[in-house]
């Protein structure tokens, strides 16, 4: 097996805004709750707590601020007067951010907040006059400046299952990325890559499938980083299209066909009224997942063995009561 994805020694590590994490940090001295899936995802990953009002000095409890300017030149000013403009900092913080956590493969982001807000977060006239909800809070914008490749999402969004499943993947395969570009990046490192991941992207995006195979295939005519460039965004660029039941299904069902010949026709079959079952609603896709494991298993094959695909679910969350969860914040 390779030395990075399922053997890495450590969980992926993910931001989490400090309010959502428990902290009483917001401008009126209060935490926000998080959600049950906010804490499930949490129990799955290391999580690491940041705050960019507190963390550049503003204090607890602190006047409120908002979003106030044109689509395109916004900037964070005190609710009361707008004389007192943290634009700057706050963006700046997301590099420090960055820095203090360098192992960082996703973020979970905190709704309407105007500094770290993800889309949607009101912007305002300088008279005060609520214009739009069409925007990412500073502190956001600047980690996706400083990121492109840093899966963000918000607890509002990730009520969504399609997006949980989006997110948690590409955490987990980011995370990867960042533990496999420790090592001299070879072509033959990057295909032995991907190919733990093609199943788990002809599931998200069959175009992007369709385009990362004879970009490997052509690998010499390009310098070998600008190659590994140009695969990690396309990989995670395919990773953040939602999958669907269809797509799943499309997959679960060619990996069945490798089988074919190594069980009976009745477990085969049961196999297939899963994978239909799964595929109208009636059965989550766990079901038939633990199914094609158990038979895999049983007829090891060292390529579809470490298909990252088997093992990428949300569905492996649990949401049960949970204790604190969260580090220290900053």
């Amino acid at each position: 097996m390779s030395t990075f994805g399922k053997s890495l020694p450590t969980r992926p590590l993910v931001g989490i805004g400090s309010c959502l994490a428990g902290y009483a940090v917001r401008y009126n001295a209060q935490a926000n709750e998080a959600n049950e899936h906010v804490r499930a995802i949490c129990t799955h990953f290391e999580t690491r707590a940041f705050c960019p009002e507190t963390g550049i000095g503003l204090g607890i409890p602190r006047p409120p601020i908002h979003l106030v300017g044109h689509a395109t030149d916004v900037r964070v000013l005190d609710v009361m007067t707008h004389n007192q403009d943290y634009t700057t900092p706050i963006a700046n913080y997301a590099q420090q951010v960055l820095n203090l956590a360098p192992m960082l493969a996703g973020y979970v982001l905190v709704k309407g907040s105007p500094s770290c807000g993800y889309g949607h977060v009101k912007r305002y006239s300088p008279q005060g006059h609520h214009l739009a909800s069409d925007q990412n809070g500073i502190f956001t914008g600047a980690l996706a400046a400083n990121d492109p490749l840093l899966p963000l999402e918000d607890d509002g969004r990730l009520n969504d299952a399609g997006l949980r499943e989006s997110f948690v993947t590409r955490v987990g395969a980011y995370h990867a990325w960042k533990n496999f570009i420790t090592q001299d990046i070879t072509v033959r490192r990057l295909i032995e890559f991907y190919s733990r991941y093609k199943y788990l992207v002809m599931a998200h995006h069959v175009p992007s499938y369709k385009v990362l195979g004879p970009m490997l295939a052509n690998a010499g005519s390009m310098p070998v980083h600008v190659l590994a460039n140009e695969f990690i965004s396309t990989l995670m660029a395919a990773l953040s299209y939602t999958a669907t039941r269809d797509s799943h299904s499309n997959v679960l069902l060619q990996l069945a066909g490798t089988l074919k010949k190594r069980i009976p026709a009745e477990r085969r079959r049961q196999l297939s009224t899963l994978i239909e079952n799964y595929q109208i609603g009636k059965i989550p896709l766990i079901v038939p997942v633990t199914l094609l494991k158990h038979h895999i298993a049983g007829n090891p094959n060292a390529y579809i063995n470490d298909q990252v695909f088997l093992d990428s679910f949300p569905d492996q969350l649990r949401v049960q009561k949970l204790g604190p969860i969260f580090s220290d914040p900053n």
